[in-house]
């Protein structure tokens, strides 16, 4: 006899663009599943009596987002998750994960959408009352000319890759942490900030480093963080062209995959 050990369903990249009409946009992408084993005969009987449809998922979510009116993506999506277990009391458990799809101002009613460096949150809400929940900036794209070597490293018949010290160097990053208390959140754009100050200003020995030395920077900083966590790959360009007057005047292009990848989490 099969047994069902977890099930779930839901919508997800549900769009969300809220204005006012005047000066406010609010633009997010939702995904939400919903967990319980009240679910369970529409798996393995076919019953949908208590099945919420997908469909009513996101007009459920538009709904919410029509009566919201504060930018915080962490707080949306808190609203969404009490809501709806308010309204569906055989969901044992709601998951959402909201992505900022990101603007930049350009005047009172006028915006430009921007491809990177993304405000991402993730709520989980359990029929008694617990909140599990993440928050974190994705694709970063972080470049500097100088501060960052890599040597010393092991060296043997595998090792290709010269020592190299004062490079430049180009990351793609990823950056998430956990509130100490949901209800009193760091500012996402400020520990942002912290960590692309913190690239500038360290000089390191590798990104392993780099990325230890954000985190230690950004727990200091910011003392309603428990953690911090980040994922990222060097992007360091190849070099194409090296004058022969000053070896430093040098012409890069994009590198070929494969990538490197550090991975890094820290706690208080």
């Amino acid at each position: 006899m099969a047994e069902l050990l977890r099930i779930g369903y839901g919508k997800h990249a549900v769009s969300v663009y809220r204005t006012d009409g005047v000066s406010t946009l609010f633009a997010a992408e939702i995904g939400m599943t919903v967990r319980g084993q009240a679910f369970g005969p529409s798996y393995t009987e076919g019953d949908n009596t208590v099945v919420v449809a997908t469909d009513s998922m996101k007009n459920f979510i538009h709904m919410t987002a029509l009566e919201y009116d504060d930018p915080s993506l962490e707080g949306f999506l808190e609203v969404l998750a009490r809501r709806f277990m308010d309204t569906y009391t055989q969901a044992e458990r709601v998951e959402l994960h909201g992505r900022d799809v990101p603007f930049a101002r350009r005047s009172e009613q006028s915006f430009q959408h921007v491809a990177s460096d993304i405000g991402v949150a993730e709520l989980a809400l359990h029929r008694d009352g617990t909140i599990e929940h993440r928050s974190g900036r994705e694709g970063l794209k972080l470049m500097k000319l100088t501060g960052s070597s890599f040597e010393g490293f092991v060296r043997d018949e595998y090792t290709t890759l010269p020592e190299l010290r004062d490079r430049p160097l180009f990351v793609h990053l990823d950056v998430h942490w956990r509130n100490a208390d949901f209800g009193a959140r760091a500012d996402g754009e400020r520990i942002r900030d912290s960590v692309a100050m913190t690239f500038a200003a360290f000089d390191s020995a590798s990104i392993q480093e780099l990325v230890h030395w954000m985190g230690v920077k950004a727990l200091d900083a910011f003392p309603e963080l428990a953690e911090i966590s980040f994922v990222g790959q060097n992007r360091l360009w190849d070099t194409a062209q090296v004058s022969e007057a000053d070896a430093r005047v040098r012409v890069y292009t994009d590198p070929r995959p494969p990538y490197g990848q550090i991975e890094l989490t820290l706690a208080r």
